[in-house]
């Protein structure tokens, strides 16, 4: 089971890390609540947002408290979605840790990171592997505070198997690939001096 070194990188108290980043849950599914994200962007140029692919992921450049922008994403947003707000620097110290050790990567094989709507005293352990008979579809590596780390075949059949995490977790989970998390990190590395941690975090694919 990986375990969370005591002492994280140091982040430096700059734009980047103090950005917020939103993940919208279940859009764009199957063609179900069909969303552009893109839209919702534009209509937050005042947060100086940048919008990442089509499943709802924006990094939110200019100062906000979580509330004020909870409360606007509510008021925009056409249908009731799960939405989760993290901060910058908490993805800045996510990719800086090596998770996948022994995982290579493979055309198969797809690095996700999920993230709880809130903390949660459930502490399943790991790694916990779904289904838990036979070959595994999913399966969990780590847990850092509320983000949740693994790697999931690419097979129709592990979607009932990422909605199984809500379980397991007690709370429920919003799914980015690896890819996706580290895009944001590149975002917010452009937020900060030059040199900036988070493209430095970044460990380079075994």
């Amino acid at each position: 089971m990986w375990v969370r070194p005591v002492q994280s990188p140091p982040v430096a108290g700059t734009a980047g890390t103090m950005a917020l980043v939103v993940l919208l849950r279940g859009i764009n599914v199957g063609g179900h609540r069909a969303f552009r994200p893109k839209v919702l962007a534009k209509q937050l140029a005042h947060l100086d947002v940048v919008n990442i692919g089509a499943a709802g992921t924006l990094v939110i450049r200019r100062p906000v408290t979580r509330a004020k922008l909870r409360a606007e994403l509510q008021r925009r947003l056409p249908f009731d979605a799960e939405i989760v707000i993290c901060q910058g620097r908490e993805i800045v110290r996510l990719v800086s840790q090596n998770f996948f050790a022994g995982y290579p990567v493979r055309p198969d094989i797809v690095r996700f990171v999920s993230v709880l709507s809130r903390r949660t005293n459930v502490a399943p352990r790991l790694p916990v592997s779904l289904p838990s008979r036979g070959k595994w579809l999913l399966r969990v590596l780590a847990r850092d505070d509320r983000f949740v780390v693994g790697v999931y075949r690419r097979q129709m059949k592990v979607i009932s198997c990422l909605g199984a995490l809500d379980r397991v977790f007690g709370v429920p989970i919003t799914t980015r690939s690896w890819t996706t998390i580290t895009a944001v990190a590149r975002v917010l590395d452009a937020l900060l001096e030059p040199g900036g941690l988070a493209l430095q975090c970044i460990r380079r694919e075994p």
